[in-house]
């Protein structure tokens, strides 16, 4: 059941590009393959996790997500700082939504808790990793589950958790993008934490932009993961913005510094004068994780 409040995206088969390089078909397997086999182990090894504490848990946590990636020929480049926040300090990590992707590669920087429809748990590979990442589920269909879901993210966040949102509410292609809603951004103000803004953006080998990974439209997750297996030199770039303090602004200011923040470090919109002179958007480094495609 759907309700009006839901946010919904015009993107479909008509926003993707063409002309990307593609696998050949045993490539495309392989790379499936390889994905589920680095979630079975990760499940395998799941006792082991537990024991773990601080920064060996984040390492062993970020492998998986890289190797993921990996088994899907993705490049991922990562500007800005990757020092998100001391450990034991919170803070609400939004970005914009094109792909199911998106989660790992915001994991592979920096392991997190998410926030996510319920839909996502009983998907192949990705829903496993979400669950097992201690996500916290958001019942769309039901608007009266909506302030408890909240309060939850509130207290994780008070309690010092980095908790990932994608406050578009849907995938978009990436060509084009949605508005931020501004709900969870209440959480922050609750939590007393800050907003850390990502921005992310999908690319070839050859500096193309590309809406090929986006998750949009009817197609099945199957279809999606079938065809971001068949990309070839896919690159997926990551803009790690400074953080917005909650200080007193409400709700709907934090959600449009994060969204200006983020079309920023795209390049897609200026930011309003107002929001120039708090938030700055600068990228002081720059890491690659090479995969071979």
């Amino acid at each position: 059941m759907s309700h009006a409040w839901m946010p919904a995206s015009p993107c479909g088969d008509g926003c993707l590009t063409t002309g990307a390089p593609t696998v050949s078909a045993p490539r495309r397997t392989l790379r499936i393959t390889l994905a589920g086999l680095v979630v079975l182990l990760a499940l395998v090894l799941a006792p082991a996790l537990f024991a773990l504490r601080g920064k060996a848990k984040e390492h062993f946590l970020r492998s998986i997500f890289v190797a993921v990636l990996r088994a899907f020929g993705v490049k991922l480049v990562v500007h800005g700082s990757r020092d998100f926040q001391a450990s034991g300090r919170g803070a609400l990590v939004v970005n914009n939504h094109i792909s199911w992707l998106d989660i790992i590669a915001v994991n592979a920087v920096r392991p997190m808790r998410a926030l996510a429809k319920k839909e996502i748990a009983s998907w192949p590979i990705l829903g496993t990793l979400v669950s097992r990442g201690g996500s916290i589920f958001l019942d769309r269909e039901h608007l009266s589950t909506l302030p408890g879901t909240m309060a939850e993210l509130a207290d994780s966040l008070r309690a010092g958790s980095l908790v990932s949102v994608t406050p578009e509410g849907t995938t978009w292609c990436g060509l084009a993008s949605g508005h931020f809603t501004t709900a969870t951004f209440q959480a922050a103000i609750d939590g007393g934490v800050p907003v850390r803004p990502i921005a992310l953006r999908y690319r070839l080998a050859d500096g193309r932009e590309t809406s090929q990974p986006a998750f949009i439209g009817p197609e099945s997750l199957i279809a999606s993961l079938r065809r971001v297996a068949s990309l070839r030199g896919l690159v997926l770039e990551v803009y790690i913005c400074p953080e917005i303090a909650p200080g007193l602004r409400t709700r709907r200011e934090l959600a449009s510094l994060a969204e200006s923040a983020v079309h920023s470090a795209l390049g897609t919109v200026n930011i309003p004068a107002q929001a120039r002179r708090r938030v700055r958007v600068s990228h002081t480094a720059e890491v690659s994780l090479e995969v071979p495609q």
